[in-house]
């Protein structure tokens, strides 16, 4: 077989993943270098905590906004700038590695705008359902898994559509966010865990129906759906 040697020997990646992705990749970098006391000097080991305290996502500053009307309103870009920080590298890595590989399946079919909105989207309903499903709930919302989980939304609406298209079994289609959950289960039994994973379903469940409306020929498929009750 001829091989071809002009071939690139990574697929390359749609630009607007390399945009979201770059971001956090940076942020990590500079982070872990602090914290390894290479740059910053001895006040970089603090950088992590003022990122955090700069881009997180505090869940009674929202219940404050909800009840003042959203003021102070610049405050409100913490709804999607809390994925730009993680707590570690090994955290940090694991969503970098998802966010290309999830955003390279979606973002081969959606446009690149629908992609953004799914990514955004996700990340502003997870932080607002960390908020107010999670009564009493003080911690810290970083990382960006809810805007992964809208990623792997997206993916499952493609897979549910290419199932129904073919006459597939349509609950198939979420056989990977049923795994995921279930490992989810697990590690948080076995070594505790948060309450990150009620963001991470809302940034599915954004991701899924969000589709239906970016996808190529989503509003006209929801307006069909509409047009036939």
């Amino acid at each position: 077989m001829k091989q071809d040697h002009n071939e690139a020997p990574l697929n390359p990646l749609p630009l607007i993943v390399w945009v979201l992705a770059l971001p956090l990749i940076a942020m990590e970098l500079v982070l872990s270098l602090a914290t390894a006391g290479f740059v910053g000097g001895p006040q970089g080991v603090g950088w992590r905590l003022q990122a955090v305290e700069r881009f997180g996502m505090f869940p009674e500053l929202l219940r404050y906004q909800w009840q003042t009307g959203g003021a102070p309103y610049e405050e409100l870009v913490r709804l999607v700038s809390y994925p730009l920080v993680h707590a570690s590298f090994s955290h940090a890595l694991f969503a970098i590695v998802l966010l290309l590989a999830l955003g390279k399946m979606v973002g081969e079919i959606f446009r690149w705008w629908a992609v953004l909105v799914v990514v955004l989207g996700a990340s502003a309903l997870g932080a607002v359902a960390y908020t107010f499903l999670v009564p009493g709930n003080r911690m810290q919302l970083i990382g960006a898994y809810p805007a992964v989980y809208g990623l792997i939304g997206a993916f499952t609406f493609l897979l549910w559509v290419n199932l129904a298209r073919t006459g597939g079994n349509k609950y198939r289609a979420f056989s990977l966010i049923g795994a995921l959950l279930f490992f989810q289960l697990v590690f948080g039994l076995l070594f505790g865990a948060g309450w990150d994973w009620v963001a991470d379903i809302a940034g599915f469940a954004a991701g899924f129906l969000l589709s239906f409306v970016v996808s190529p020929g989503g509003w006209a498929r929801v307006m069909d759906k509409i047009r036939q009750r």
